[in-house]
């Protein structure tokens, strides 16, 4: 279907409505309608259905979806069939631990190499390679890499980021928790782990006063 503008909101919940019918895609029907979506996601129906029309056609009345069908709507639509390379910058234990994970694969995104200050080694275990941050224009523009993910520390992510974007670089995953200033063109997402706790301690805080 013809690729339609869509929110930052629904691109966040598509990928758990993904994970939700690859989980039940060999012990259920073959057919899920938004309905039961929604009732198992714990989540309203209207909001689910406009969603899922957003980036499938495939929906029929009293019938609902292909279930592999909307598997391969939603994973065209977000682009996990065509891999995105990235590089990464900061190779400490946060950068080499996502450099060594390999379920990235399943989402399309392949990081071709990371790039520091001052490499430890110039190899991680896995065999991904770890150039001196001086490299990293020439890499970017060999490879024609449009994204870069950041694992430096606060205080060096802005820097980082303008080097990154300086290299053409068009989207940054931002690991390092501060904000950062980039000209409207450049997509940032951020994973800021301070707040996502702060989060998930609201919400035990609030079911241990319920129970009290």
């Amino acid at each position: 279907m013809e690729r339609k503008e869509i929110s930052k909101a629904v691109l966040k919940r598509l990928p758990g409505y993904l994970s939700y019918l690859k989980s039940t895609q060999d012990s259920a029907s073959p057919y899920i309608s938004a309905t039961a979506l929604a009732n198992a996601l714990n989540m309203g129906e209207v909001q689910v259905r406009k969603d899922l029309a957003m980036v499938s056609d495939g929906g029929r009345p009293k019938i609902g979806y292909l279930r592999s069908g909307l598997i391969d709507d939603i994973e065209q639509f977000l682009g996990y069939d065509n891999t995105t390379d990235a590089v990464l910058i900061g190779a400490g234990k946060l950068g080499q631990a996502l450099l060594g994970y390999s379920g990235f694969e399943a989402y399309g995104l392949n990081i071709l190499a990371a790039f520091d200050v001052k490499p430890v080694s110039d190899r991680t275990e896995e065999g991904k390679p770890i150039f001196h941050i001086s490299h990293l224009e020439s890499f970017c523009k060999m490879n024609k890499v449009l994204m870069g993910i950041i694992t430096v520390p606060a205080e060096y992510a802005q820097s980082v980021c303008d080097q990154l974007i300086q290299c053409g670089i068009k989207a940054v995953w931002n690991f390092a928790p501060t904000h950062l200033d980039v000209p409207e063109n450049i997509l940032v997402q951020n994973e800021n782990m301070a707040t996502s706790l702060a989060v998930l301690s609201m919400h035990l805080q609030a079911q241990i006063k319920e129970k009290k």
